[in-house]
């Protein structure tokens, strides 16, 4: 069970670091492109799509799948094949499908700081631009407001407006 977990680990870091290594370049996958198709279906130049990079699930666990088997047909006369060996081969071939996963979601999580980051420093600026404009615009304007008090006509109450029209006695 020891050495299941070790290997589980092993292959989640294996396959960040396939993931990563097709990110940086598919020359590999190119290749394989060109031996395969012919020109006119052959993957474009700027086509940054590799193995594991970029591809959906199904087509990530076919690659992956067939590795771990040409790998397993060279290391059948190192270790025989039994239960063992089959329940490792499925862990190795879970932890680098979970690993690619790790690792597309670590780049992807990159890019979008780097997004946040900058659009942040921006807003950052505007508002550090406003707060000068606010506190200038204080500071020009007069401290004292003066206030105009017209003088006050002593005007009539209501009764004594109503005796005058005859409605009250």
């Amino acid at each position: 069970m020891t050495l299941e977990i070790i290997i589980f680990i092993a292959s989640i870091l294996f396959g960040v670091v396939i993931y990563w290594r097709e990110s940086q370049g598919n020359k590999v996958y190119r290749f394989f492109n060109k031996l395969m198709n012919s020109k006119e279906l052959q993957m474009k130049s700027t086509n940054k799509k590799g193995f594991v990079y970029q591809q959906n699930l199904i087509l990530r666990l076919v690659f992956i799948t067939s590795f771990f088997l040409i790998a397993i047909l060279v290391f059948q006369f190192l270790i025989p094949i039994n239960y063992t060996a089959i329940s490792l081969f499925a862990s190795m071939i879970v932890g680098t499908l979970i690993g690619t996963y790790i690792a597309s979601f670590i780049f992807k999580s990159s890019e979008i700081i780097e997004e946040q980051t900058e659009s942040i420093e921006d807003k950052f600026n505007e508002v550090v631009e406003k707060g000068k404009d606010f506190i200038e615009d204080l500071q020009t304007k007069e401290t004292v407001v003066e206030t105009k008090e017209e003088p006050k006509v002593e005007e009539k109450s209501a009764r004594e407006r109503l005796k005058d029209k005859g409605f009250l006695k």
